[in-house]
């Protein structure tokens, strides 16, 4: 499926895909509806051999360089060290030598999952409540709160630079519906309803390799192409993350909007959709023992009116 990207065709597939009412008036989980308990012990039977990746990117990591949003890197300060306590300065009354410390960081800094409040469709968000819902006092619907029991299922990483035999996919790389189809076929794993589905570009690991970020918060990547808004939706699968910064292509299919898959995926899918995930190790063991599925689990902090949240997400094989 290759369609011409513009305004036209982001109002055609929104409502082409909308969800907007499936799972009643008052859902503010969208997609992760899907996963079923059964879905989910049946995930848990994936557990073979007992081996845990981490895919949460280090917070060191100074990803972030102003493109979008005002973000900032996480900014770890220590309130009470070792060498207070060595010098004796804790050292008051009935004392305890203690080290102590803080974290500043916007929820989507690194490693995270957008809430269904983070991308408006016009004046609408998911389910088709008001924009006007997130406000300064935070999202009133759609919070990411509502994710805080869901993130778990089968997980299938579609090691897409893989599969086409590169490092990485080249910036601008649209990953088509026939390039998940091609790659999953490859990879011997089936795409099933209520799967979380990790795909692999390689972006984040030529910036860990290069130990440059630049561009990487908002610039030009690898990433899903518009047409896969209907690969989603007809796999009916409870997430989408990636390995770069926004999940889609940049630059964007069209100069009509920004981020255009953004505007159908979440607010009227109602996808799940993580960024920033770390997927070296995972690739890795998957690529040498054949296997692309595992038991997945993601929690988010329980943040009540979040538009996001920090995530480590666990592949566990």
């Amino acid at each position: 499926m290759t369609k011409t990207v513009n305004r036209a065709a982001i109002y055609e597939a929104a409502e082409k895909l909308s969800n907007w009412g499936r799972w009643g008036e008052d859902d503010q989980i969208g997609t992760l509806n899907n996963v079923t308990p059964e879905d989910i012990v049946n995930a848990g039977k994936l557990i073979r051999k007992g081996k845990t990746f981490a895919l949460g990117l280090a917070l060191d990591q100074k990803i972030q360089s102003g493109l979008f949003g005002g973000r900032w890197n996480p900014i770890h300060t220590m309130l009470a060290t070792g060498t207070d306590a060595a010098a004796g300065n804790q050292d008051i009354g009935a004392y305890l030598r203690y080290a102590d410390d803080a974290i500043s960081m916007p929820c989507q800094a690194s490693t995270q999952w957008d809430a269904l409040a983070h991308i408006f469709l016009d004046d609408k968000m998911w389910n088709g409540y008001p924009a006007t819902l997130v406000d300064a006092r935070g999202a009133q619907k759609n919070g990411i709160e509502n994710y805080r029991d869901k993130c778990v299922g089968r997980g299938v990483l579609l090691d897409i630079a893989r599969w086409k035999g590169v490092d990485m996919l080249p910036v601008g790389y649209a990953i088509t519906n026939e390039d998940l189809d091609g790659c999953a076929v490859a990879q011997n794993v089936e795409i099933r309803k209520g799967d979380f589905v990790i795909v692999r570009t390689g972006h984040q690991e030529d910036c860990l390799k290069r130990e440059d970020w630049t561009g990487y918060a908002g610039g030009d990547a690898p990433g899903l192409a518009f047409e896969t808004c209907y690969w989603i939706r007809e796999k009916d699968i409870a997430a989408i993350c990636a390995d770069t910064w926004g999940c889609e292509v940049r630059p964007n299919e069209t100069d009509e909007a920004n981020q255009p898959w953004h505007w159908v995926v979440i607010p009227a899918i109602g996808i799940a959709m993580g960024e920033i995930y770390y997927l070296k190790e995972l690739a890795e063991d998957c690529a040498e023992d054949g296997v692309y599925e595992f038991f997945f689990c993601a929690p988010p902090l329980n943040l009540p009116g979040g538009a996001g949240s920090p995530a480590n997400p666990q592949a566990i094989k």
